[in-house]
């Protein structure tokens, strides 16, 4: 019995012993003999990489614009604001979005201020215009010159204390008078510094240019004048119409 014991033991010895050398010869290392071949790479094949855009890799740097600039410089402000306020060093979330249409936003609100700016003064104008019974307009101009009797009209003007509607009647009957002796050649474009620079007599360069200054401050400057001022300009406006006259 204790033999029989003994080899029992003996063959659970030799049993790992033979598993362990049947598994080391099963994984023996196979060397391969074949002759290596070395592939060339040759200009072409360079090339064709080198001309797909998929493989260039190189990083071009793109011009900014002012809006990217602005963009850029109002959302570092308003970072530092919010950093300032809640302590945060980077944006996320809603914050993030914000900070990304700021720039439109601020462009819409400055949009809608000259808009509306633009609109009341636009307004203004209309409704000053319509009050101001002394404005005339530049069709009324032709017709004035060609039809009305502005001698006539001067003195209506002054009879109801419009001294600059009286400025503006004389000024356009010394052009009417310039334009009957063929001193110059109205025309409804022209300008009054286009009629100075037709005036061939020398005597009439200055008091026309004179008279010019004065109705283009009055009447365009929208400066109201009274009777003592309308009589001091009178005289210049008078002395040319007797020029024009007697000439």
């Amino acid at each position: 019995m204790p033999m029989l014991k003994n080899v029992f033991i003996l063959l659970l010895l030799w049993m790992p012993t033979s598993f362990v050398c049947g598994q080391t010869d099963s994984t023996t290392v196979q060397f391969d003999t074949a002759p290596l071949q070395v592939k060339e790479i040759t200009e072409e094949d360079l090339e064709s990489y080198q001309n797909d855009p998929k493989f260039d890799y190189e990083v071009t740097p793109i011009d900014l614009t002012w809006w990217d600039d602005f963009k850029t410089w109002v959302n570092n402000l308003f970072l530092r604001f919010f950093e300032w306020l809640f302590g945060a060093e980077k944006a996320v979330g809603i914050l993030a979005i914000f900070f990304k249409i700021i720039p439109y936003l601020l462009l819409v609100f400055t949009l809608y201020l000259l808009i509306r700016f633009f609109i009341n003064v636009n307004t203004r104008s209309i409704i000053n215009t319509a009050k101001n019974e002394s404005i005339v307009s530049l069709s009324e101009e032709e017709h004035i010159i060609k039809n009305e009797d502005i001698l006539k009209l001067i003195q209506e003007a002054l009879a109801n204390h419009n001294y600059r509607l009286a400025v503006r009647y004389y000024y356009l009957h010394i052009l009417k008078l310039m334009s009957d002796k063929e001193i110059i050649s109205w025309e409804m474009q022209k300008t009054n510094d286009d009629y100075i620079k037709e005036i061939q007599q020398d005597e009439l360069i200055a008091p026309f240019s004179k008279i010019t200054g004065l109705y283009n401050y009055i009447w365009y400057g929208n400066f109201a004048i009274d009777q003592t001022a309308y009589q001091k300009l009178e005289v210049h406006f008078s002395s040319l119409q007797n020029k024009l006259t007697n000439g």
